[in-house]
């Protein structure tokens, strides 16, 4: 019969002890209880989460199949009240009574909220799990002031996430130094610059004593008696062990459930594992001893007792706001026997300090460069002797021998603090799962998918170990800017820059050059929902004269017709313009519009002020138009209104810029007359329905275009248009068309994030469209104060493109 073994607790740190279990040949019935209803995920992650950049499924570790496939019975949202350790019961939240041989207790820690008056009050949050995040994601927005109280990890990965999400945050420590138990005042400085150039203010000194308001958080009071002024507040001061049931059970308990080397308790039964335990006096809050932890007891409830847990010395590796942040031992020089040696370069936001005694490393903090942590790791270990090396300990001198580092790791150390992988780990995944890139080695080990301070140590180790190794080279910019556009993106969103030259000046050379400036002003537009500061030299020559140049030097005037309708009084004013300036040619296009060809660029102003109608946006990047049929109006086969559905789609959407030209088209039937399969955004009207479709190409390439959805009100069919148009502006890169963005993210995920979205990312979506539309105006208004600039020397639009 096998044994049956009960886990208290769903979060990571069980999980994983569960999952070293099922490496060993065991005689368990395993059930497992969790107190939120979801399955087991990255808790470190949730600062992800809130800053938008993951969704919950990006973040779980273990689904629902992975329980069902290892037979694991699964009692979520179920929370444990009272264990019977006589009788070996435990009685869960809804009164059931469950019978155990082993109990594991993973229940974590509770967070710590200090004395003050208020807490209580609507408006007050923790930032604990995935049920805080959403509802700190529904609160959070631009007329929103979050104030965070605790300057710790946790704190600051919460003011991340909220500023992320347009909050004005402000962060509340009662002690001098952020982050006080990891960084010396030095390095907590640098942090703190870091984070005030990214627009959070930071408050260190501060005791809370009060949350004003009234029934609502309104503010904060000081010990000191000062105020300020709040509408949201996070507690995340810490965190206290989760020791309640311990008790009930009868465990020997201090601040934690107290464990021997091998995670037993006092009762030979039940086990612990986690933030919840304690062991010779020591409590933990960071990720990689508690896998550790549960390596050990795998073992010992397996029957191979032998493995020993011998604690941590304090060490972290973490990212906070996208800075590099390493600590372990004993920092504090001011202690008997210490001296410091440091290494600090301001403009780079890089501070190095090691501590020794007598010659052996004690402690070492290291700033916006951890890249040669793990040395200093095996170095406190070993206890070497360190007198002779000290002029290159915080620089070594560079190795002929580049895969040194990684042979000086033993194979037990930790690589991925996040997610506990060891080196053993990785060089067993790359020999026997055949992992020869950091995207295999994250699918199949979950190292780097963390925080990603570890990916450096990754590529190094898939460099040194694997035979036939494919280095991933990130696709940058360009030189003047050597970042990805993603990177861009968030470094933009999160530092709230709102110029070409800010990013420049702060992140390239300067200058920049006609492949990255274009793009840049593109990333400000739609990141800052054309809230940003315009630098008409940074567009292409055609955004610059709003117009298209011709292969002669003069241009061409394409004005708006929405959905192809014109009126007798616009042309007659396109006729006498053509005749008074003498323009060469009048075109109808393939887009349902009329092209005047040849006009000289000084007439370009003074074209668009006697036609009187806005630019067609025939040169830009951009909506180019929306082509219709004439639908239900005149058509004896018309099934759908395309003419007022395409007009009303262009009045939505004109005069914003879009990665590349977006061209959409409006059908009244399935005949398909005015080519919607194969526009960027087509609607297809059918009986009673509406498809809409997206990424259909008709140029060198043709490509139908893939199936978004199927609607039944015209409302709901320009509504998906919508979503897909934003999102394709928010996560496309600049100069990709429809058709490749849809092939390389797939049309499953692209549903699932527009139309199949939650109700709240539609809406943030549409929202933040509406912020960008609102600011948007007709190009062709400057002329009553022209910013069109003197041509410059440049290499084709083509050449430029294909560079990207």
């Amino acid at each position: 019969m096998k044994q049956r073994l009960v886990v208290v607790g769903n979060g990571m740190a069980g999980v994983a002890c569960v999952e070293q279990i099922l490496k060993h040949d065991h005689n368990f019935d395993i059930t497992i209880f969790g107190d939120e209803t979801y399955v087991n995920y990255n808790r470190i992650m949730l600062s992800s989460v809130l800053a938008g950049e993951k969704e919950f499924d990006d973040i779980v570790l273990n689904d629902i199949d992975w329980y069902k496939t290892n037979g694991i019975g699964t009692k979520l949202g179920r929370r444990i009240t009272d264990i019977d350790a006589v009788a070996r019961t435990v009685t869960d939240s809804t009164g059931e009574v469950t019978p155990y041989e082993k109990l594991l207790l993973a229940t974590g820690s509770n967070p710590l909220i200090p004395r003050m008056e208020g807490t209580d009050k609507s408006g007050v949050f923790v930032f604990r799990t995935l049920e805080d995040t959403r509802q700190l994601i529904q609160l959070s927005g631009e007329d929103v002031h979050a104030v965070v109280i605790g300057g710790g990890l946790l704190g600051l990965e919460a003011a991340r996430g909220l500023q992320v999400r347009g909050c004005k945050v402000s962060v509340v420590h009662l002690a001098d130094t952020l982050m006080e138990r990891q960084l010396d005042a030095a390095g907590g400085t640098y942090l703190r610059r870091k984070m005030e150039a990214m627009g959070v203010d930071v408050l260190c000194g501060k005791s809370t004593t009060a949350i004003l308001g009234n029934g609502h958080v309104e503010g904060l009071r000081f010990q000191d008696g000062s105020e300020l002024a709040a509408n949201l507040v996070v507690i995340a001061a810490g965190i206290r062990p989760n020791v309640e049931l311990g008790r009930k059970a009868g465990l020997a308990v201090n601040r934690g459930i107290v464990v021997n080397d091998y995670m037993e308790t006092s009762d030979p039964n039940v086990f612990a594992v986690g933030e919840c335990t304690e062991h010779n006096g020591q409590l933990f809050g960071l990720v990689a001893p508690l896998f550790e932890q549960g390596k050990v007891l795998a073992a010992t409830i397996t029957g191979r007792r032998g493995p020993e847990f011998k604690g941590s010395a304090p060490a972290a590796k973490l990212k906070i706001m996208g800075v590099e942040v390493f600590s372990a031992g004993q920092f504090d020089e001011s202690m008997p026997g210490m001296e410091a040696i440091r290494y600090e370069d301001p403009a780079q936001g890089v501070y190095k300090k090691v501590v020794l005694r007598d010659g052996v490393l004690e402690g070492v903090i290291l700033v916006g460069d951890t890249s040669t942590s793990h040395r200093y790791v095996e170095w406190m270990k070993s206890r070497e002797n360190l007198s002779a090396k000290r002029q290159s300990l915080l620089l070594p001198p560079p190795s002929e021998d580049k895969g040194l580092d990684i042979a000086q790791m033993a194979d037990h150390e930790t690589v991925c603090g996040c997610t506990g992988v060891i080196k053993a780990d990785i060089i067993h995944a790359i020999h026997q799962q055949g992992v020869c890139t950091l995207a295999q080695l994250k699918e199949r080990t979950r190292a780097s998918t963390g925080c990603g301070s570890c990916t450096q140590l990754c590529t190094s180790l898939l460099r040194a170990v694997a035979p036939e190794f494919q280095e991933e080279k990130p696709k940058v910019l360009c030189d003047c800017v050597p970042f990805a556009q993603d990177k861009l993106r968030e470094i933009i969103r999160t530092q709230k820059l709102k110029s070409v030259q800010e990013v420049l000046d702060i992140y390239g050379n300067g200058k920049g050059c006609e492949v990255c400036k274009p793009a840049i002003s593109y990333l400000v537009d739609v990141v800052t929902c054309g809230g940003h500061e315009e630098d008409r030299s940074a567009r292409f020559i055609n955004d610059r004269v709003h117009a298209n140049i011709q292969n002669d030097g003069t241009f061409s005037v394409v004005p708006r017709m929405r959905g192809g309708v014109t009126t007798p009084s616009e042309l007659r004013r396109i006729a006498d313009v053509a005749e008074k300036y003498n323009v060469p040619m009048v075109k109808v296009t393939g887009s349902q519009r009329i092209d005047l060809l040849g006009v000289k660029k000084e007439d370009l102003p003074k074209v668009w002020e006697e036609l009187g109608m806005p630019s067609g946006q025939a040169y830009s990047k951009g909506v180019r138009m929306v082509k219709t049929c004439v639908g239900t109006q005149f058509c004896r086969f018309g099934t759908q209104d395309s003419i007022t559905t395409g007009i009303e789609l262009e009045r939505r959407l004109e005069n914003l810029y879009t990665p590349h030209k977006t061209k959409m088209a409006v059908v009244g039937c399935p005949r398909n007359c005015a080519e919607a399969t194969v526009k960027d955004i087509g609607l297809v009207g059918q009986d009673g329905s509406w498809q809409v479709v997206v990424g259909g190409a008709a140029g060198k390439g043709v490509r139908k275009a893939d199936l978004l959805i199927t609607v039944e009100t015209t409302e709901a069919a320009l509504e998906a248009a919508e979503l897909f148009f934003q999102y394709y502006r928010e996560n496309a890169n600049y100069l990709e068309r429809t058709y490749d963005f849809v092939e390389r993210h797939g049309i499953e995920k692209v549903r699932r994030e527009t139309v199949y979205a939650t109700d709240d990312m539609r809406a943030k979506l549409l929202d933040r469209l509406k912020k960008s539309k609102d600011r948007s105006s007709d190009a062709w208004l400057e002329r009553r104060n022209p910013r069109t600039t003197q041509f410059v020397q440049i290499e084709p639009i083509a050449t430029m493109e294909a560079r990207l």
